[in-house]
């Protein structure tokens, strides 16, 4: 029996996929590689596949039965709030698209366990600076958001009336590293789009900094990639378990929040780089606070983050450092 990781030649992706090999697990990977790497695949059966295509969920029946898939780690997405904003029907068809091809699949094959990669945009601007997943309303205000909580009500449909076990686990803001061969291949979260533009030898950039928070700079739950897999492991052996499975999503973060410039600051210590960073407005569709109360996921599952602030950003510049894009600390040192 095996697990399929859809996405699992990207970056999350990948992760888990090593997780799940550490604990004696066959994995098989669905990804197009839009951002994957097939390198990334060594060790588990690969299919090149776009999951939103025509006969896209005949095709992954047919990888399910054959190798006898008994949980679905459904990774692949797009995850770009300003892109969505941008261009929302685009990512209606490829989020909740590319789902509903992986659940009919799932169905029609008997595959019965499903862990959903859902997200902190569910929330919206939630009420509360630490929120749970549970007493407050979710309202996604863009359009990435959207389509994951549309993707757990999905889930949850299709568990009741197709007796699928499904979990979704809300990732926070995930950064960090298992090593330079699993390193984030696309500048596209806080922590590389700085190492990019430093590559560039630009300033980064802080959009917006009049934020309701205590440096006026947007504050996120910042959890190590690696945590994350591990709850991946977790949540798996939770729908495995026998009884009742009273919970349907699960925060994973730290329960801590790290404003914007907080991370620059942390990025100047870390690489020695004492550059200027620049502030421009605001980009659509970004709350100001999110940071996750994960309290209900250690009960459950005995899961907890146990990585720091610090090795989050270290091992994020030991893998960019042993990159294709290497960062000339000297040159900058001698820069005016």
């Amino acid at each position: 029996m095996s697990i399929l990781v859809t996405g699992g030649c990207g970056y999350i992706g990948s992760h888990i996929v090593r997780s799940l090999k550490g604990e004696g697990e066959e994995t098989v990977i669905v990804d197009d590689l839009s951002y994957g790497d097939e390198k990334r695949a060594k060790g588990s059966k690969f299919y090149k596949m776009d999951i939103c295509s025509s006969g896209a969920k005949e095709g992954l029946q047919r990888i399910m039965e054959e190798c006898g898939v008994k949980a679905v780690i459904h990774c692949a997405a797009r995850k770009q709030v300003g892109e969505s904003v941008e261009k929302p029907i685009f990512y209606y068809r490829q989020n909740v698209g590319g789902f509903l091809n992986v659940i009919e699949a799932m169905k029609d094959a008997g595959v019965k366990n499903m862990i959903f990669s859902s997200s902190a945009a569910v929330y919206g601007e939630p009420p509360v600076d630490v929120v749970p997943e549970f007493g407050v309303e979710m309202v996604p205000i863009n359009p990435y958001g959207q389509t994951k909580l549309f993707g757990e009500w999905m889930g949850n449909a299709v568990s009741e009336a197709f007796k699928i076990n499904f979990c979704a686990l809300r990732y926070f803001n995930v950064a960090g590293c298992a090593g330079p061969d699993l390193a984030d291949p696309s500048a596209l979260n806080l922590i590389p789009i700085v190492f990019q533009r430093l590559s560039e030898f630009k300033a980064p950039v802080i959009f917006g900094d009049d934020y309701p928070t205590p440096d006026g700079t947007c504050v996120r739950d910042y959890i190590h990639v690696e945590d994350l897999a591990r709850a991946h492991v977790s949540a798996l052996c939770y729908l495995e378990s026998e009884g009742e499975k009273k919970y349907s999503a699960f925060n994973v973060g730290t329960g801590r929040g790290t404003s914007v410039r907080e991370i620059i600051e942390a990025i100047k210590g870390i690489t020695g780089i004492k550059f200027e960073e620049k502030v421009e407005g605001r980009r659509p569709g970004d709350p100001p606070m999110l940071i996750g109360n994960a309290e209900l996921i250690g009960r459950v599952m005995g899961w907890r983050s146990e990585k720091s602030l610090q090795d989050i950003i270290s091992s994020a510049w030991q893998a960019w450092q042993e990159g294709p894009k290497r960062i000339d600390v000297g040159a900058w040192k001698e820069r005016p």
